[in-house]
């Protein structure tokens, strides 16, 4: 029996749930026939994620996968140090305390991680070069994810050396949101970046319309935002690294130690532009974004 504990909803993470269904099949496993999978939701709300981690250790599951990054890796390493875990999306698993070294893990976790904190860098670079206007770029980051204060370190790095101000914008909760959107105009921001959460994630219609709202322009962490109509995605493929989950979740119940499988890196990352959301923003795509992003109308 596998346990899966989520950050966010399972409507959020449909897609994703299905990619993780696909690798454990590539391991020879599939519900209705060999396989239980236990779903545990914390819907964005953090507070949430060690009680139901300890709700699957009680359930004796042979394994947990945890999808959202740190937080749910974090909830499912208190709630047991038998279970084997394999977490997914977690940017410093050695500098968060949850493994030994990428290489050899040691204890009972192990996954894939995305390096978030240095993408969303990355995601400065690429607003700025659609938005080449924008002297002040918002980073839109929830306080509640212990990921935060390094990610946004490495963004500030990355904003001073392109001589960028950078505004950080807190909010953990539906009205923060509403508020830190709403005074982005005031504060001079010309530009958002949203950052890698699972909160975020499950509030996907909220914040597409909200910037569009406000003509704001945005980046966001996934395709899928793009594809409800957000204006620019960079980040690693969701899809894909939930595939890698399903498949490590699948060799531990073959037997696999989690202290001997390395730390996987993602190496799937997508760009994608919604060209409709950037006309109705009048912003001209350059030629160096387009020939490398999937496109969408």
């Amino acid at each position: 029996m596998v346990g899966f504990l989520g950050s966010g909803s399972p409507t959020s993470y449909a897609a994703f749930i299905t990619a993780f269904r696909q690798g454990l099949s590539e391991m020879g496993y599939a519900e209705e026939k060999n396989l239980r999978i236990e779903f545990r939701w914390a819907g964005g709300r953090f507070e949430r994620l060690n009680p139901l981690a300890a709700e699957l250790a009680e359930r004796k599951v042979d394994v947990i996968a945890t999808g959202g990054g740190t937080p749910s890796a974090r909830a499912a390493k208190d709630a047991t140090s038998a279970i084997p875990v394999v977490f997914s999306g977690v940017a410093d698993p050695v500098g968060s305390g949850l493994v030994q070294s990428l290489d050899k893990p040691g204890g009972n976790l192990t996954g894939i991680s995305d390096i978030s904190s240095k993408i969303t860098a990355t995601r400065l670079e690429l607003v700025s070069e659609l938005v080449p206007a924008a002297a002040v770029i918002g980073l839109l980051a929830n306080p509640k994810n212990a990921s935060t204060p390094s990610m946004i370190a490495g963004v500030q790095e990355r904003a001073d050396a392109k001589n960028i101000r950078l505004d950080v914008l807190n909010a953990s909760s539906d009205s923060e949101i509403d508020a830190a959107l709403g005074s982005a105009a005031q504060r001079g921001i010309g530009a958002l970046i949203v950052a890698s959460d699972p909160f975020f994630a499950s509030r996907r219609e909220q914040l597409v319309a909200l910037t569009a709202g406000r003509s704001l322009p945005a980046i966001y962490s996934l395709r899928e935002f793009v594809a409800n109509g957000g204006l620019i995605s960079y980040g690693a493929s969701i899809t894909s690294t939930y595939r890698e989950l399903g498949v490590y979740a699948g060799k531990i119940l073959k037997g696999a130690k989690p202290a001997d499988l390395p730390v996987e890196q993602s190496s799937v990352f997508e760009l994608a532009i919604n060209l409709k959301t950037a006309k109705a923003l009048n912003l001209a795509v350059p030629e160096s974004l387009r020939s490398r992003a999937e496109l969408i109308d």
